[in-house]
């Protein structure tokens, strides 16, 4: 199980890839796999189907990573995507049969289909609800979400912390961070995390920019800060795709060497299906 790993005194590498939409073709995210299997990475991180229509596309590629590919496979699971009870412990049986013993619980945000009342009547409220309920079921190593620039609900860091020690004693064994692109910010919220008494390792979220359009969606999306000095590269190179993609590509390899300095648990690089963002980086 992925826990298991950060007693290696090792730093983990992991990547993170998505499930293609309903009418896409879905072999094009195996054979990212197969190429994805040769950097070998600590573990592969798998994202939940939006409302739940990919779900069986989500399962079969966690199953394919365990099985197939031979590395730990982290299968996201939203508390919108579960209707009752029995669906989640049907769900964690198929996984926990198949050899996956690793799940991302989240709240999630609300479905495109979903309206606000049926989102509001959701049977888990909050990650911490579920995650009690997972480890009463079985025995899974539970990652959970962090974010080093505060939820965009939260109303402070120390509300956002005070939440986020709830789900940790819940069951969460390690956490992973939304993506930021300013280290020092990381190394504050690390630092408030620690004073909280949440001891489990904290694994920093990386997604390079590797071009214009990417970034208005990154910050509308997360409402991550962009540092100066990533700005002005972005300014400098918006004319030239080959050039941004380049200094996205170095300014997360500095980020990356930054966080491992300052004793880091690992990287998650968010590579989203893109074999050679990942390659460029983990080379």
């Amino acid at each position: 199980m992925i826990k298991d790993l950060f007693h290696t005194n090792r730093p983990t590498y992991s990547l993170e890839v998505f499930p293609p939409k309903k009418d896409a073709d879905v072999t094009v995210i195996y054979d990212a796999l197969d190429e994805f299997k040769n950097l070998h990475p600590s573990f592969i991180s798998v994202t939940y189907g939006a409302g739940g229509n990919t779900a069986e596309n989500t399962f079969a590629i966690a199953s394919y990573i365990q099985n197939q590919c031979g590395i730990e496979a982290l299968t996201h699971l939203t508390c919108a995507a579960i209707p009752d009870k029995l669906f989640l412990t049907n769900f964690l049986t198929n996984l926990y049969r198949n050899g996956i013993h690793n799940l991302l619980a989240l709240r999630g945000d609300q479905p495109q289909w979903m309206s606000d009342e049926q989102f509001a009547a959701r049977y888990y409220d909050h990650a911490s609800d579920l995650i009690q309920d997972v480890k009463e079921t079985y025995d899974f190593s539970i990652a959970g979400a962090c974010y080093p620039e505060v939820h965009q609900e939260a109303a402070s860091l120390e509300e956002d912390i005070a939440h986020l020690k709830i789900k940790v004693e819940q069951g969460v064994d390690f956490l992973i961070t939304q993506l930021f692109y300013d280290n020092e910010l990381f190394f504050r919220f690390l630092d408030k995390v620690r004073e909280a008494g949440i001891d489990v390792p904290v694994l920093p979220g990386l997604m390079p920019i590797t071009s214009a359009g990417q970034v208005k969606n990154i910050v509308g999306m997360s409402g991550t800060k962009i540092p100066e000095e990533l700005a002005k590269a972005i300014e400098r190179y918006q004319d030239s795709p080959e050039d941004l993609k380049k200094a996205g590509l170095e300014y997360t390899k500095k980020q990356m060497e930054g966080l491992l300095a300052h004793g880091a648990d690992g990287i998650h690089l968010y590579s989203m299906n893109k074999v050679e963002i990942a390659k460029a980086i983990y080379e």
